[in-house]
């Protein structure tokens, strides 16, 4: 393979320090990446037969062994855990198998070496890993073989090949405001508890006498002096240049980006606890939420996580790894439409089979939706005799 002096994917701008700032910088985010956490840690890893180019029952081997305990004392929970938070700190998650156990690598240590076998740059692609254990571009780094890394990366970053994108990148700017926010309603309680003040003076107090009243003042400020009778003598006079907490309408200002924060992350405002959430929250709202929150986050985050896995776990023959989520209590209300569409599909089944359809193309047809599949028997509903058929 040949590659230029670009063909190294650099890793992401992160860090220990860079990290703990976007959890702890605001308290939405943190909440948001708990949430996800809660649900993304409660599935399970299992084989899926493929019948047909259709998927099947799931079954386990004890090659999952890898999976349910990735390394001492860890677990399948552990595992997803780690892989929720690098992606959403970092847009990537990295893992190489040793033996019947993971490692995970650091996403601001490692880089991608993107090659191309045949010279042309438009059939480039991962040829290898590099890992940096002393520091991104400080001594010598391991290199492993694409087929030795589990690569979790769910959203792709725009701007490199192969590479993942954190959800917080797009609404860094709403993280700083909420942080700001947060900031001034702290200022506001430290500095004076009431709205800023503006005293003057007549012109003929002297100017020593100000200072001195305007070091008075500086002591009386604070939350704990709050609503204090405020003194005023020798001609000053007090008037209110600020707002209060009402008039500057926080719940407004930081409700806004919060839900902005809660939508990049794919949590529901009102799974994550917010204001606007709760405004308009009942409990068919709830439900809804629930319902889109496993649907359009939780499920596609655990196909992409099955998929990354399976790098360094091949899957026996005419099987995928998938995942199992019909013990999650979370999940329970999909779980039971999913039984009452079974139920349908059976009912369904038991109709046309009793009017005379071949039973394998009634499968056929419930199955794939398309009652074009269907053939007729040529025989009589019930018994299922042809006309004129008598008993012996």
């Amino acid at each position: 393979s040949s590659w230029g002096a670009d063909a190294r994917g650099a890793a992401p701008p992160t860090g220990v320090g860079w990290a703990a700032h976007r959890v702890a910088g605001t308290g939405v985010v943190f909440a948001v990446i708990a949430r996800r956490l809660a649900l993304f840690t409660e599935a399970r890893f299992q084989w899926q037969r493929m019948e047909g180019g259709r998927p099947a029952d799931l079954f386990g081997t004890p090659a999952l062994s890898l999976l349910e305990v990735p390394w001492s004392n860890g677990t399948t929970g552990d595992l997803l855990a780690r892989m929720e938070l690098d992606v959403s700190l970092a847009g990537n998650f990295y893992a190489v198998r040793r033996g019947n156990a993971l490692r995970r690598l650091r996403p601001d240590l490692v880089s991608i070496i993107v090659g191309s076998h045949s010279g042309d740059p438009i059939d480039a692609e991962p040829v290898g890993y590099l890992w940096w254990p002393e520091g991104m571009g400080k001594g010598t780094p391991i290199q492993y073989l694409p087929e030795d890394v589990v690569h979790f990366a769910p959203i792709p970053d725009p701007t490199a090949s192969y590479r993942g994108m954190s959800w917080l990148t797009p609404v860094v700017e709403e993280g700083r405001a909420d942080t700001a926010a947060t900031r001034h309603k702290g200022k506001f309680f430290d500095n004076a508890a009431t709205p800023n003040l503006a005293v003057s003076f007549d012109k003929a107090v002297a100017k020593k006498e100000v200072l001195d009243f305007v070091e008075s003042m500086r002591d009386q400020e604070g939350a704990d002096n709050a609503y204090k009778t405020l003194v005023l003598a020798g001609g000053a006079d007090v008037k209110v240049v600020g707002a209060d907490l009402k008039q500057l309408d926080f719940k407004l200002t930081q409700g806004a980006g919060e839900t902005r924060i809660a939508a990049a992350g794919g949590v529901p405002p009102i799974m994550v606890g917010l204001s606007e959430g709760l405004s308009a929250a009942t409990y068919s709202n709830y439900g809804q939420a629930r319902r889109a929150f496993g649907d359009l986050w939780a499920r596609p985050q655990w196909r992409e996580a099955a998929a990354a896995l399976g790098s360094v776990l091949p899957a026996p023959s005419g099987s995928r790894l998938w995942y199992d989520d019909r013990h999650i209590p979370f999940l329970a209300e999909d779980q039971r439409d999913e039984a009452e569409i079974f139920g349908a599909d059976a009912a369904t089944v038991r109709t046309l089979t009793d009017g005379g359809y071949e039973p394998a193309s009634v499968l056929a047809a419930v199955q794939s939706r398309n009652f074009s599949l269907l053939k007729h028997s040529g025989l009589l509903s019930v018994q299922m005799q042809a006309p004129g058929t008598t008993g012996t």
